[in-house]
């Protein structure tokens, strides 16, 4: 696929028409040795996923980009990234989605007028110990079309705010953004990117539903940890830390599922 998309240094593209999904093929890349900063972008996916292998519906329209790091860090901390890419999502669709109508779901999904309009698929591979662990950060941006019937309401850009985006340029904004991020946790560690999440996120006292392997957590949002686990207030007045979960906001009645749909 012939295209120009201005990419931060030392970021490059692998655009294709279609692929099975970006998340696999920047891990094929990866496990060949392509360097950090290796973007692969596709116009459609024929088996895009999510977590826990949800589909995800990647028609023509939409951004499906997933990045290649090597970030050298335990991967109880580079899970932390996927913080940075909600918010490198968030911050380049603004033009569409003014902070009064979007806003941050743990861990890392997009929510529009309080519908999914992006979510993020970390994983990891290689290995660390010998440093060539890798990790790979898939993101799915709705901004022409929208899944229906899914667990968590969705939506895209132009249903919610009637304004059509290039995906060439919210394919750039993201990286964009996301450099700026990387950058700040590579150097400050995970503090700035939490700041400006909890900014961005469901407000502390939000009513939530967590739904673990083995039973659900009902509470209030207290607060984002320190290495990015939610905590929760329990309905007995007991702190949880929830490392992992799929997040149901429980006013109004609803339920989500957090990473890609």
């Amino acid at each position: 696929m012939t295209t120009s998309v201005s990419l931060p240094p030392g970021y490059r593209l692998a655009a294709f028409e279609t692929v099975g999904s970006t998340n696999d093929e920047a891990k094929r890349l990866a496990a060949e040795g392509a360097p950090e900063g290796t973007v692969v972008w596709a116009r459609r996916q024929t088996q895009g996923r999510g977590r826990q292998d949800r589909n995800w519906m990647s028609p023509l329209g939409n951004l499906y980009c997933s990045i290649l790091l090597r970030p050298a860090k335990p991967v109880s901390q580079i899970a932390q990234l996927g913080f940075a890419a909600a918010l490198a999502a968030i911050e380049a669709i603004e033009p569409a989605a003014p902070s009064t109508r979007a806003m941050l779901k743990w861990p890392n999904d997009v929510l529009m007028d309080e519908r999914k309009v992006a979510g993020i698929l970390l994983e990891a591979g290689g290995n660390s110990a010998k440093n060539d662990g890798w990790l790979v950060i898939g993101c799915g941006i709705n901004i022409a079309h929208f899944p229906e019937n899914v667990p968590f309401p969705a939506i895209s850009i132009v249903a919610a705010s009637g304004f059509q985006l290039a995906v060439d340029d919210v394919l750039a904004g993201f990286c964009g953004q996301f450099d700026l991020w990387y950058r700040h946790w590579k150097a400050e560690g995970f503090a700035p990117v939490r700041d400006a999440w909890l900014a961005r996120a469901h407000p502390k006292g939000t009513k939530m539903n967590v739904r673990l392997p083995t039973a659900t957590l009902t509470g209030m949002f207290e607060d984002l940890d320190a290495d990015g686990t939610l905590i929760l207030m329990g309905e007995d007045g007991a702190l949880h830390r929830v490392a992992a979960g799929d997040v149901y906001f429980a006013e109004p009645a609803a339920t989500a599922a957090s990473g890609r749909v």
